[in-house]
């Protein structure tokens, strides 16, 4: 039972490395947060696949901690009021990391249920993203140069979606590909509870 423990711990602390090491490979950036990276939700979603959605969100949860810490210099460097600094701060980091625990809703149904539960966590993350546009980055005037920003809910969703959708596809191909391959299919399954 110990080393079980140890075991998904050590797993954990693995898959918050490899995904805020993939975190920084930035293939596009927004200007007021938000980028295109190299799979970096991937690692946390096979964490969850694996050993279940309770250990899913605890892993998540420290890598939503350790991407509000990459990213806190640059956020303090927004102007934010402290009302709206903790607001970011809960809606675009520590809500919308954590929720990519859920990608092990479906895990007993096999690579259909993986997918599935990947492409539900992942939008649970723009959901967050999306909420915090509307309610957040509006009222702080931090918006999209360019961009009509009359229809806020437009503005949040085409803002939010920019990075999200992509980055959304590229992890559900890249979930494709390694969930396919017999030799990760393995390691993938989903532990004995």
């Amino acid at each position: 039972m110990k080393n079980s423990k140890i075991l998904w711990l050590v797993e954990g602390a693995v898959m918050v490395a490899l995904a805020s090491v993939l975190s920084l490979i930035k293939v596009y950036k927004l200007p007021w947060g938000g980028s295109i990276t190299l799979l970096s939700m991937l690692p946390i979603c096979i964490y969850s696949i694996k050993h279940g959605i309770g250990k899913g969100l605890a892993v998540s949860f420290v890598y939503a901690l350790v991407q509000m810490f990459l990213d806190l210099g640059e956020v303090l460097s927004w102007g934010l009021t402290a009302s709206t600094l903790i607001a970011c701060l809960l809606l675009d980091y520590l809500v919308a990391y954590t929720v990519i625990g859920f990608a092990g809703i479906f895990r007993r149904k096999g690579m259909a249920g993986w997918i599935a539960g990947t492409v539900i966590a992942l939008l649970l993350r723009l959901a967050s993203h999306f909420a915090s546009g509307v309610w957040i980055w509006e009222s702080a005037g931090k918006l999209w140069d360019g961009f009509d920003t009359s229809n806020t809910y437009l503005y949040s969703l085409v803002y939010n979606g920019s990075y999200m959708v992509p980055e959304i596809i590229f992890s559900v191909i890249g979930a494709v590909i390694l969930f396919s391959l017999p030799q990760t299919k393995r390691l993938i399954a989903p532990a004995k509870d």
